[in-house]
């Protein structure tokens, strides 16, 4: 592998590569049928929430999940580590079932007035990968979302970031969600609030 010659824009390189670091590998697929599978789960997942149908989602949700969004922060080169911030910080989401079972119930109720009438949202994903884990029957998925979000006539706000998912493998639902992590692309929030699922 030839090494990079070019200009020094920073002493830091972007996500700097140790140099003793192996050559970067793609990472394990599964099989293309199984991906398929993982594909579908995911749109149909998407297919709930845009309809709505949040008692059927949350039953795509394991017991042990982890439901997370952390803050983005503009940081430098050398400091980008610290660009999103971690469990122990604050951040827009921090759940698990219980939490999120409040905020499905939430959302149903008629004074709710944040939710009603209710936003209409349309879900679009792309860049879908998935690899098995160390662990039998789950899978490490990442996939990059937008969502358009109207609610009367000129409440309007998109919302677009990558995603990072643990699927466990279920007899009766295919898959449920056990990790997910949301990384929106913007530091600084345009919306008027966050009440949607990602």
């Amino acid at each position: 592998m030839t090494a990079f010659t070019g200009p020094v824009v920073s002493s830091q390189a972007y996500r700097p590569r140790p140099a003793d670091a192996p050559p970067v590998r793609p990472p394990r697929r599964v099989p293309h049928e199984l991906l398929y599978e993982i594909e579908q789960f995911l749109y149909f997942e998407a297919r709930l929430l845009d309809e709505a149908r949040y008692n059927d989602w949350f039953d795509l949700i394991a017991d042990d999940v982890h439901y997370f969004m952390p803050l983005r922060r503009n940081r430098l080169h050398r400091d980008l580590l610290s660009e999103a911030t971690g469990v122990d910080e604050f951040n827009h989401y921090d759940e698990n079932k219980t939490t999120l079972a409040v905020r499905v119930k939430r959302m149903q109720q008629p004074t709710a007035w944040s939710d009603n009438p209710p936003a209409r949202t349309v879900r679009a994903l792309s860049n879908i990968t998935a690899e098995p884990t160390d662990t039998e029957g789950e899978y490490l998925v990442r996939s990059v979302f937008h969502v358009y979000r109207n609610r009367l006539a000129d409440d309007a706000v998109t919302f677009s970031g990558r995603r990072t998912d643990t699927l466990r493998a279920h007899p009766d639902l295919s898959f449920q969600l056990v990790n997910r992590t949301i990384h929106l692309a913007e530091s600084v929030v345009q919306a008027n609030n966050l009440g949607l699922f990602f």
